[in-house]
């Protein structure tokens, strides 16, 4: 739907008279909680050909009839483990497949997709399915949209995606006489895990300089190794943190100290603050768990986030496309916000932060001029427990809307 104003606020300094395009799309609210650093109140956006346009104090006097207003704005929301994938998106007769990208197997006609989208994520890294010791790369796309990757890609190949802890080996079994099945081999172990690691990225070393040696997704493992892509590992308990930290100081000896490393579900990240620290670690967070306990038996404290944090660890929440009610990433923030998480570093946690930490905050992340017109509209607060998600807008196009 199509809204039309005369004339603009930027910023707080009074009105500048400005025409606003007749196709633009045009919400007031409130409060505007940009994620910039901002909170505009009594604020209007303005979104023209799918890029934000103008930001600022809406012009004094009565609204029109017809015009979109809500109690508030925040930017759309970015989800790095949307979990929208299933073993068909993984290679699974190697443990090692670092050549493949998930786009080939995605199903952008699933469900799950306007699901998320409905409830305010507008963002996502689809990664492949974690039975993988290293399973290949990430991608990150819009939730909604015309059905192509090419419509929807946000950045392609965002991260080499792996695995640590049971999940890899969870299949594999011992080949006892001879193989009955390609699940016959290792790693049958956590141990094993990391030793597939371990031979993957010396292997990829030893090959750089060496022809004879290369494999299948050598030259995916080395543009790892020299930072030009993170690697994105999931690592849900602590001994499975250490093991991913660990592996980046070891290659770093090795010469290659450009090594980016993300954590995935780290739910016990908080006992973990030096080695996250002192490697300048991201940490992306599973959802909250009624007893605390997650995969891998790991502990998420409810102060996970906040410890986090207050460290000065770069933190992104994650709902892992949970349907259940109360179980959205807005709900997330909200549980974060209940363990000391205050409500700008819970904002940051599902938009700019996750963004930022992923490479795509030029596109999404916060609400700023040229970015992309992706909002979440909201009835109250955002994060409180009597606020819901009542509109979204993505890329100018109201996609829910909150009448």
């Amino acid at each position: 739907m199509l809204f039309t104003v005369l004339s603009l606020a930027l910023g707080s300094g009074g009105l500048a008279a400005m025409p606003v395009p007749a196709e633009a799309t045009t919400v007031f609210a409130d409060r505007i909680y940009t994620a910039a650093g901002d909170v505009i109140e009594n604020g209007m956006v303005v979104i023209t050909d799918g890029k934000i346009s103008a930001i600022g104090v809406a012009p004094n006097g009565e609204r029109k009839e017809g015009e979109l207003h809500v109690a508030a704005i925040t930017p759309g929301m970015v989800d790095l483990s949307s979990r929208n994938t299933n073993m068909q998106t993984v290679e699974e007769t190697t443990e090692v497949s670092a050549q493949y990208h998930v786009a080939d197997s995605l199903d952008l006609f699933d469900r799950s997709w306007g699901r998320q989208l409905k409830s305010g994520v507008t963002t996502v890294v689809a990664n492949p399915y974690d039975n993988n010791c290293i399973g290949g790369f990430s991608i990150a796309l819009k939730t909604g949209g015309e059905p192509s990757l090419e419509a929807r890609t946000v950045k392609a190949d965002v991260a080499l995606r792996g695995s640590f802890g049971s999940q890899p080996s969870g299949k594999n079994h011992p080949a006892r006489r001879r193989p009955t099945d390609f699940y016959s081999r290792r790693p049958t172990t956590r141990m094993g895990v990391e030793w597939v690691w371990r031979k993957s990225m010396y292997d990829a070393l030893y090959a750089e300089g060496n022809k004879d040696r290369a494999f299948d997704g050598v030259e995916q493992l080395l543009a790892a190794l020299n930072g030009e892509v993170p690697v994105f590992a999931q690592a849900w308990a602590t001994q499975d943190i250490r093991t991913a930290v660990f592996l980046k100081e070891e290659m770093a000896k090795e010469g290659k100290t450009k090594m980016r490393l993300i954590i995935d579900a780290g739910a016990e990240a908080w006992r973990e603050l030096d080695f996250l620290t002192r490697t300048g670690t991201a940490v992306v967070l599973p959802p909250f768990a009624s007893d605390g306990r997650t995969f891998d038996n790991a502990f998420y404290a409810r102060d996970c986030a906040a410890k986090l944090h207050g460290a000065g660890v770069p933190i992104a929440l994650s709902a892992h496309n949970d349907s259940s009610p109360g179980h959205s990433l807005g709900d997330q923030a909200a549980f974060a916000r209940s363990g000391g998480l205050s409500f700008d570093a819970a904002l940051e946690a599902v938009t700019i932060s996750p963004a930022r930490i992923m490479g795509i905050d030029r596109r999404v992340g916060s609400i700023e001029v040229g970015k992309d017109g992706d909002l979440v509209l909201w009835n109250g607060t955002p994060f409180e427990l009597t606020s819901s998600v009542v509109g979204v807008v993505l890329e100018g196009e109201l996609v829910v809307d909150p009448r």
